[in-house]
């Protein structure tokens, strides 16, 4: 259970204040989810990001099929469905590390897919981006990873750099580690540093790609929680692409269910439980589809057979 589900349920039913991420905004949605605790659920500014009829495949896998969303700003959207959907294909979109085959992409009013590469620099330094394994450099320190991309973008002083470095640490709860190597960071603390980095150059939106994949539950929910702050108390709009539901109905604002690379659910978190779609109810529930389950079976019972089988010319029956 979630710290904000668990604190709803206190042995001494006496309300807790709620953190300051947790307060309600202007626009409220729904207030409730099945899964993971209760959060305010936020409306959206105007549209942030777009991908309009965007299609991509590769070679003769096709991965997005003329798929057409918008994301909000200020809003967190966390983008569900199976492997293989095409959820982090999508990410690649909006930050120019892919072009779509058809379709357009657009970020603050600009479009993507066409840009010269010298003009997608700029708007990447608008975007911050977490990887799935984080992505550290393993021959720089971690005052120096997150620093890199004002190295890399800015002429900040080397002192207004470091200053810069301590304040995004802070925000994520890891100061004073400026001189450790990634190798002796535990995974928890690897996103962590990761996410800084994400954010040390004041991005308008920040990409998550599963970033909580290989975390525990507890390290899991630190990072939800800070997802939840950074959207909510510095307006970053974010997009998250995860399998984890429990995380999702946390963070979300807005999820959206991709299958077969197309957009086949879009709403509240709530909706995603209220819903009568079999295909939307499996895989918040996380159940197996009737084919999968028959063709295991069957294989188990093959080999059952095949056991027993050879347990039995082993005998001499």
């Amino acid at each position: 259970m979630s710290q904000a589900g668990s604190s709803m349920t206190a042995a001494t039913d006496v309300a807790q204040p709620p953190r300051p991420w947790e307060r309600p905004p202007t626009e409220v949605v729904g207030v409730t989810c099945t899964a993971g605790g209760q959060r305010i659920r936020r409306e959206g500014g105007q549209p942030l990001i777009q991908l309009r009829n965007v299609s991509k495949s590769f070679g003769a896998l096709n991965v997005l099929r003329d798929l057409s969303i918008e994301i909000y700003e200020g809003q967190s959207t966390v983008i569900i469905g199976p492997s293989g959907t095409g959820k982090s294909v999508l990410l690649k979109h909006i930050v120019g590390l892919l072009q779509p085959d058809t379709g357009e992409v657009w970020f603050g009013g600009q479009r993507v897919d066409t840009m010269a590469p010298e003009d997608l620099v700029e708007i990447r330094k608008r975007i911050g981006f977490l990887f799935q394994m984080s992505a550290l450099f393993d021959s720089l320190t971690v005052g120096e990873n997150v620093a890199f991309p004002l190295v890399e973008h800015t002429t900040l002083t080397r002192p207004d750099r470091e200053e810069r470095v301590d304040r995004v640490l802070r925000m994520v709860g890891l100061s004073g580690l400026q001189a450790k190597m990634p190798a002796q960071l535990s995974g928890g603390q690897k996103k962590r540093v990761s996410l800084a980095r994400s954010i040390v150059l004041g991005p308008e939106a920040v990409m998550y790609d599963e970033p909580t994949t290989g975390l525990d539950p507890i390290r899991s929910d630190l990072i939800n929680e800070l997802i939840v702050g950074l959207s909510t108390r510095l307006g970053i709009t974010s997009v998250i692409v995860t399998h984890d539901m429990v995380s999702a109905c946390k963070i979300a604002d807005r999820m959206v269910l991709i299958y077969d690379g197309k957009i086949v659910h879009d709403g509240t978190p709530e909706s995603f439980w209220k819903t009568d779609d079999e295909l939307v109810r499996r895989f918040v529930h996380g159940q197996a589809e009737a084919s999968d389950l028959e063709l295991i079976s069957k294989g188990l019972d093959d080999g059952e057979q095949d056991r027993s089988a050879s347990k039995d010319a082993s005998s001499g029956i």
